[in-house]
């Protein structure tokens, strides 16, 4: 009886201790199995379980002024319903940030398309993110055009490269909008998959005026338009026609997106873009167009699918537009044009 019990003894912490191993294995390989890309057989778990926004450690020996919680801005909202942060100036401490992420190594992606007329926005807008766009991380600025050799040679600092990509014309501009999901769905998938964080997606025919940096890290991040941001819901412009994918009922909707302007982690924009151009293409082949094409598509799949962070009106203002009171900073915007010279249609 006294041998049982002490077989008993050492084989109940035994059975115990390879149970728990059985858990942890069999919930580790479903969550493999989870983060499964099912396309390519490849597991991305690497971008979303690895996520650099999860672990966030600065320096020992760091100095800044001290946060408070009943200090700061008044006149704007800084936190989404669903508890997104919206960012403003005065909202965040970039010395905080910076230190953050120059420990985890980022790197970053940009995808800009500058075709047809359009190529002549370029060289401003590489020029000025230069000076202003991530400085001082790792950045590839991927230029989608269908005149590469008027690509303007511009000097990049030590670490951030441009790669020109070729793509065919277009008669209509809403063809080369529709087509930018696509590209950035097939970027991801062939280039950027295990080399790259985070993915901003940008409207050439814009330019930086102060610092876009890692305030805007996080992993769906969206952009609030500038010309909808005052208004109520009903007076977005979202697509209204049921018979779309893009489609958005009366009383739906948090904010009004920028089609020019959107980012994150890469699986997340991987994500968002493989499903708008999906719906894109199912609308296409029943010979519909929505309203604004893949800005369209973009505010239908944020309702659902909500952003992580929000970017105010900041980082994407408009340059015909005077600057309201709440916009104390203008750091990115679109400039002024003559959309009958530069379109094609």
């Amino acid at each position: 009886m006294m041998m049982n019990l002490k077989y008993v003894a050492v084989l109940l912490p035994v059975a115990l201790l390879l149970g728990v191993a059985f858990v942890y294995l069999n919930s580790f390989y479903r969550l493999k199995e989870d983060f499964c890309d099912s396309s390519t057989g490849r597991f991305v778990d690497e971008n979303l379980i690895g996520s650099p926004d999860l672990h966030l450690v600065t320096p020992d020996g760091l100095k800044y002024p001290q946060p408070s919680i009943l200090h700061g801005r008044t006149d704007t909202v800084s936190l989404t319903p669903w508890l997104a942060p919206i960012v403003w100036e005065g909202t965040f401490n970039p010395v905080i940030l910076d230190s953050i992420y120059q420990k985890k190594n980022i790197s970053i992606a940009a995808t800009v398309f500058a075709v047809g007329k359009y190529i002549m926005f370029l060289k401003n807008f590489l020029e000025t993110a230069e000076q202003h766009f991530f400085v001082g991380f790792k950045v590839n600025v991927y230029v989608f055009t269908d005149r590469p050799q008027e690509v303007p040679e511009v000097k990049m600092a030590a670490g951030r490269e441009l790669i020109v990509r070729s793509v065919p014309s277009s008669k209509r501009w809403q063809e080369i909008s529709a087509r930018r999901m696509e590209l950035i769905q097939i970027l991801i998938e062939e280039t950027l998959l295990n080399n790259v964080d985070y993915i901003f997606c940008l409207d050439v025919d814009s330019r930086f005026h102060s610092r876009w940096g890692t305030e805007s890290l996080g992993g769906l991040v969206a952009v609030i338009h500038p010309g909808y941001y005052q208004d109520d819901r009903d007076k977005f412009p979202y697509e209204r026609r049921p018979s779309s994918r893009a489609y958005l009922a009366p009383g739906e909707g948090d904010f009004y997106y920028c089609g020019g302007a959107f980012g994150g982690l890469l699986m997340e924009v991987h994500q968002l873009a493989k499903t708008c151009r999906k719906n894109f293409e199912d609308d296409a082949k029943e010979n519909i167009e929505a309203a604004w094409q893949e800005e369209s598509h973009l505010n239908r799949y944020m309702w659902t699918n909500k952003p992580s962070k929000v970017l105010s009106p900041e980082y994407l203002w408009q340059d015909f537009k005077p600057r309201n009171p709440e916009i104390h900073t203008v750091r990115f915007s679109g400039v002024i044009k003559n959309y009958a010279e530069v379109r094609p249609n």
